[in-house]
């Protein structure tokens, strides 16, 4: 539960309308409802029954679901921030690029994107898993693949996100990283 506590504690306090990624069920939403009462949110998930478990919630009214691929469904514009956890260690450093441009695009300036997620402690796990992978006949999207501190933030960096912090996310390995789109207004 720590992890989604952090997550909703490093927004901005004038996030209001925020896109989800991966948000599933919404539990990282109970605590971000508690500091952010009119918060309008999109969940984004590739999973329809969490999505329905979701739509359950007393918070329902304030959350609009998508079903669907990160990579193949538009986010839409003009978003304060950007938040997910434990959704994108499955995705190898090209696709985590490209992923965070498109992050990026449906920010405001001065927006935020936190990611919390598994990452990997140094530089020879992060290897490790991407031999595993490789010699996984039959690629799932599932894999674990996580990227070392330094390799995500460059991929931020990459993608153009300025003014990247980075910390613990809750476990030890577990990385909280936050990044903004420009610089020209923050709170």
């Amino acid at each position: 539960m720590k992890t989604k506590v952090l997550l909703a504690e490093s927004l901005d306090k004038y996030a209001k309308k925020i896109l989800d990624l991966g948000g599933g069920t919404g539990l990282e939403l109970i605590h971000l409802f508690e500091l952010f009462p009119q918060a309008q949110v999109t969940v984004i998930d590739i999973t329809e029954n969490m999505l329905e478990k979701l739509k359950t919630r007393d918070f329902a009214g304030r959350v609009t679901t998508i079903c669907g691929d990160f990579f193949e469904v538009p986010f839409g514009k003009d978003f304060d921030a950007v938040i997910t956890t434990s959704a994108f260690h499955h995705f190898k450093k090209d696709e985590k690029t490209r992923l965070f441009k498109k992050i990026l695009g449906c920010l405001k300036d001065g927006g935020q994107f936190i990611n919390c997620d598994l990452i990997a402690l140094t530089a020879e796990e992060e290897a490790a898993q991407l031999v595993d992978l490789e010699n996984n006949i039959g690629y799932s999207k599932h894999v674990d693949i996580p990227l070392t501190i330094e390799n995500e933030i460059d991929a931020l960096e990459k993608a153009g996100f300025k003014q990247i912090t980075s910390g613990n996310g809750g476990k030890e390995n577990y990385g909280l990283f936050i990044a903004r789109k420009n610089i020209s207004h923050i709170s």
